[in-house]
Parts: structure tokens; C-alpha cells; sequence
């Protein structure tokens, strides 16, 4: 396949399969041409918003379910969440500065390591979104066992087993990802040409165990919760299940279009090349998007995160601002006894 002289973002570029050997020698100058195109400016612009507001808001998250709010299964369940888009925006700036820059500059064990992290994003993401789904559905279904059997301990086991989970399915990056040299710059891309059926296993597997498989479940446990909820007398607050369904919403969207060009990229000898780099691009930017979303249905839907946040953030500005104006006050008072007690020396 021909090298994409277009499309260089460093998790999802062109995948080559073809039998060919990377030029060692550079032979053509690079000059990198993002900063001239539409498309590339928007995207990077969209990206440094992304970290900027990923980065910040998941650490309030963090800061706030984890130490301001008490520990429960529901706040666990969030924290996990919320330290997952953590780490993938704390390495957006290497996708930024390589959109940029058109090239590669950090290295192979970055180049494996960057791509395994946002691998890990997605499959923690839409682990813990199946287990939020079926904790409520058993919720649901059998509130006297779960209020009994519910416990943070027990909700930690699962979250570090769903964890594991994603840093196993995360491993195809660490062996496919390589750096290599072509027409005057270093890229990052996936190298399958060591088995012609790789990338579509890989592609494959990515696409049931990170996105079908989890949404059929969580298609059935909503299913289920909906109707126990119209055929009996339920009114605990629905304020929960808003979030969660928001959350689940904003992992499909922003997924969605990723797994979709993914799979065309299969068989790119039948389709138009720059709709595929096209579809990549945005793709790949939607599904960092969903980073940052996370935070915000926190703040805004869930009313203990904005009685926390309010809490916690607003009364610490009023200490702080309090505090100023206390020593503000003191060193008024004490410039005026000084002044009184020159004026008399005088």
C-alpha cells in the first residue's frame, strides 16, 4: 500500500500490509504543511481543547470522587472512569505536536506506548460502562441482595479485573506499532506486514470485544431496568440512570465513526483514499473526545458531584479570598498603630 503523504495522526495513520522495506536513507526534505490546510488547523485546534479541558476536568473528578466525596461503589465506579480519560489526555500533547509537526519524534517505545494508552482508554471506558449497566440492572432487579452484597471491596476486585482485561486486549499495539523513515521524516504507523491476516483480527477483535459485544450488553440491561421500572412502583430518583445513559450516548457517538472507517480501512483498495484519511482523521478526534465529555455529564447532571464541586471549589475561593482580605485588614491595622505610634515619637 502507498504511504499517506496526508493523514499522520499517530494512533490511527494508514495501516501497511503490503510487502515493502521502509527507506533507511532520506532522501526528500520534509516540510510539514498542517498549519496550511483547514481541516488539520481545526483538528489541532479541537485537540489542544480536548487535552486542556480532558486533562483539567478529570482531575477535578478525581480530586473530587475521590477524595471530597465518600467512598461507594458508585463513586468508585467514576473514579475509574474518570483516572482512565486521565492518563489518555496527559499523552494527547505527543499526538498534537506529531499532528503538527508532521512527524515522529519520540521514539519507538513512545510510538507503541501512546497508541497502547488510548487502546486502554476505550476498553476501560466501555468496560466500566457495561459494569455500571449491569450493577444497576442487578440493582434493579434484586434491590434486598445487592443492598446486602454491594460493597466497595467488592467493587474495587471487579474494577482491577476490568482493567486487566483492557491492558491485555491493549498488548496488539505494543507489537504492530513501529517508527520508520519516508520521504524526509520519522512516522509512527501499524506494521501488520509480518501476517497478512493481523489487521484484520486485530480490527476485528477490537471492534466486537471494545464496542458490539459491551453495547449488547448494555442494550439488555437497559432493557431489562426499563421494564421493572413501568411494571412496579419504583421512585427512587431517575437523576442516576441520566447519567448513565448520557455517558453510555457519548461513548457510541464519539466511537462509532472510529470503528466504522476502521473496518472500511480494511479493504481501502475499494474506497476513495482521502474519504478514508478524512474519516480516520475525525474519527480518531471524536473518539478523543469522549474524554472530555465524561467530566462534564458528571458536573452537570449528577447533582452530588455539583453540590461537591460547589462545596469544595466555591468555599475554597471564599477561604482564599477571605484570607486576603483578613491580612489585608491585619496589615491596615498594623500600618495604622505604626503610623499612631510615630506620630507620637514625633
Amino acid at each position: 500500500m502507498d504511504y499517506s503523504d496526508d493523514y499522520q495522526y499517530p494512533e490511527y495513520n494508514y495501516s501497511y500490509e503490503d510487502n515493502f522495506t521502509l527507506p533507511n536513507k532520506l532522501v526528500f526534505q520534509h516540510k510539514p504543511k498542517c498549519l496550511q490546510e483547514v481541516l488539520c488547523v481545526s483538528l489541532l485546534v479541537v485537540s489542544v481543547i480536548i487535552f486542556l479541558l480532558g486533562f483539567c476536568g478529570n482531575a477535578l473528578v478525581i480530586w473530587i470522587s475521590g477524595f471530597k466525596m465518600k467512598k461507594t461503589v458508585n463513586t468508585t465506579w467514576y473514579l475509574s472512569l474518570a483516572i482512565s480519560d486521565f492518563i489518555f489526555c496527559a499523552f494527547l500533547p505527543f499526538s498534537i505536536t506529531n499532528m503538527a509537526m508532521e512527524e515522529w519524534f519520540f521514539g519507538r517505545f513512545m510510538c507503541k506506548f501512546t497508541s497502547s494508552v488510548m487502546f486502554l482508554n476505550m476498553f476501560s471506558s466501555i468496560f466500566l460502562l457495561v459494569i455500571i449497566s449491569v450493577d444497576r440492572c442487578i440493582s434493579v432487579m434484586f434491590p434486598v441482595w445487592a443492598q446486602n452484597q454491594r460493597t466497595v471491596k467488592k467493587a474495587t476486585i471487579v474494577v482491577v479485573l476490568a482493567w486487566f482485561l483492557a491492558i491485555t486486549l491493549s498488548i496488539p499495539s505494543l507489537i504492530f506499532r513501529d517508527v520508520g523513515s519516508h520521504l524526509g521524516r520519522t512516522i509512527c504507523f501499524n506494521n501488520y506486514t509480518l501476517n497478512q491476516h493481523s489487521h484484520k483480527i486485530v480490527a476485528l477483535s477490537r471492534f466486537l470485544a471494545g464496542f458490539i459485544v459491551p453495547f449488547i450488553i448494555i442494550i439488555i440491561c437497559y432493557s431489562v431496568i426499563i421494564l421493572k421500572l413501568r411494571t412496579s412502583r419504583m421512585t427512587k430518583s431517575s437523576k442516576p440512570f441520566k447519567v448513565m445513559s448520557a455517558l453510555v450516548a457519548a461513548f457510541f457517538v464519539c466511537w462509532l465513526p472510529y470503528h466504522v472507517f476502521v473496518l472500511l480501512e480494511m479493504n481501502y483498495r475499494n474506497y476513495d483514499h482521502s474519504i478514508l484519511i478524512i474519516g480516520l482523521k475525525i474519527g480518531t478526534f471524536m473518539a478523543a473526545a469522549n474524554s472530555f465529555f465524561n467530566p462534564v455529564l458528571y458536573v452537570f447532571m449528577g447533582n452530588d458531584f455539583k453540590q461537591k464541586f460547589k462545596s469544595s471549589v466555591l468555599s475554597k475561593m471564599e477561604n482564599a479570598m477571605g484570607e486576603e482580605g483578613r491580612t489585608t485588614s491585619r496589615y491596615l491595622s498594623r500600618s495604622s498603630s505604626m503610623d499612631g505610634r510615630a506620630s507620637t515619637h514625633i
